[in-house]
């Protein structure tokens, strides 16, 4: 590169510069010349830590707007500390402060915003206590925002349609949650829920897939810490228990228990019912039933792969 093209010191063309951020000045580390000015700062933007900002918030920038509510682009430019009052005098008091910061808040100010982001707050809360993925929590803010602006559902509390909302994500995504699990993270009766989730489905015209075992069984194995063979042996007994219409009218849920239950007590790493029940959110009675009608055609039911520890005539009876 030619000396045309580079900036340096004409007295010292191979000194090196010292870059000023401060006053944004290119210096002559060798007769201290200013060579260039009005350098653009490219380092990163100041980090607020509020254990260290001492009261003073040094971003320049404010929080991502969020497209679900209202947008207000207006600024407002408030009064300095020491500046004259109404009345001419200086005041500097903290009720001067108080009434600025309430008018800087333009958004806050609709109850309708308000009610929006509780809702979206206790929804991203209830996802992080299950470990839901932020596309889930991004999708029931969708939906909460579609049924609080019908206003189909009045009188039912927010709480109650921000589990439904959530609920139905799940399910929408391929991921689908028990309504225990639902309602163990939030302050609503599971028949509370139940209720604005079928409200939800017929007055928005808002489709769920149908539950199957598969949803759930390896999420239930897997917290059990059940091998890969036995997991497979339930996903089989389940889905051909299904196919042969052998558990009829029994949830997806309690049949996959069941499977489970079968696939251990015919391996060498059994489990009882009630781990079991513990697991997958039911009652020992309601394993117990499917696991009869599962037993009546277990012979049909295994992988044929399958090592049994346990043979199929010797499997518990209940």
């Amino acid at each position: 590169m030619g000396l045309a093209n580079k900036i340096c010191c004409k007295f010292h063309p191979e000194a090196a510069l010292i870059e000023d951020y401060r006053a944004g000045d290119q210096i002559c580390s060798a007769c201290g010349l200013v060579v260039g000015d009005r350098v653009i700062d490219v380092g990163s933007e100041w980090r607020t830590f509020s254990s260290e900002s001492g009261g003073e918030d040094k971003s320049r920038v404010g929080a991502t707007e969020n497209s679900l509510l209202g947008s207000d682009l207006s600024t407002m430019i408030g009064p300095a500390p020491g500046a004259r009052g109404p009345g001419g005098s200086y005041s500097n008091t903290s009720s001067d402060a108080a009434i600025y910061t309430n008018r800087s808040r333009p958004q806050t100010s609709s109850n309708s915003d308000r009610a929006l982001m509780d809702a979206f707050r206790t929804m991203s809360n209830m996802a992080d206590r299950i470990n839901l993925p932020r596309t889930i929590t991004d999708r029931a803010n969708v939906l909460f925002k579609t049924v609080y602006e019908g206003r189909n559902l009045k009188g039912r509390s927010n709480s109650a349609i921000a589990a439904a909302c959530l609920y139905i994500a799940c399910r929408q995504d391929g991921v689908p949650r028990t309504f225990k699990e639902i309602v163990a993270v939030s302050a609503v009766s599971k028949k509370e829920i139940g209720r604005v989730f079928k409200l939800i489905l017929k007055c928005h015209d808002t489709n769920v897939e149908l539950i199957t075992t598969g949803d759930f069984m390896s999420r239930f194995c897997g917290t059990l810490s059940l091998s890969r063979p036995i997991q497979k042996a339930a996903t089989c007994i389940a889905k051909r228990a299904v196919d042969m219409d052998i558990v009829p009218g029994r949830s997806p849920i309690s049949v996959a228990a069941a499977a489970m239950y079968m696939a251990s007590q015919a391996s060498d790493d059994k489990r009882t019912q009630k781990e079991i029940a513990d697991i997958a959110g039911v009652a020992d009675v309601t394993i117990r039933q499917s696991y009869k009608l599962l037993l009546t055609r277990a012979k049909d039911l295994f992988p044929e792969d399958f090592v049994f520890v346990t043979p199929v005539e010797n499997l518990p009876v209940c």
